[in-house]
């Protein structure tokens, strides 16, 4: 997959199983991750060059992206300027 323009291409990270207490959630309770890894960056739009490389660990807004299944795996695409922040 290429995206295009300034859409960026991210795996989200999986859900947490178990709070640091050590109690296990149940899937009805889990949140949606706001974490994933680059995957796939497009080349740019309007000569602006994109900030986030292929292999980026970044934060995203929690209703970011559009969800995306390709080959068995769940995928976000998204504008850059949806990602928060790099890790």
């Amino acid at each position: 997959m290429k995206p295009i323009a300034d859409r960026v291409i991210i795996k989200p990270a999986p859900a947490d199983e178990k709070t640091k207490g050590g109690i296990i959630i149940p899937d009805t309770a889990k949140e949606k991750p706001q974490r994933g890894e680059v995957i796939a960056v497009g080349p740019g739009k309007d000569g602006n060059l994109m900030t986030v490389q292929v292999g980026d660990i970044v934060l995203y807004g929690k209703y970011s992206g559009q969800e995306i299944s390709f080959e068995g795996t769940d995928y976000l695409i998204m504008r850059e300027d949806d990602i928060l922040v790099i890790v």
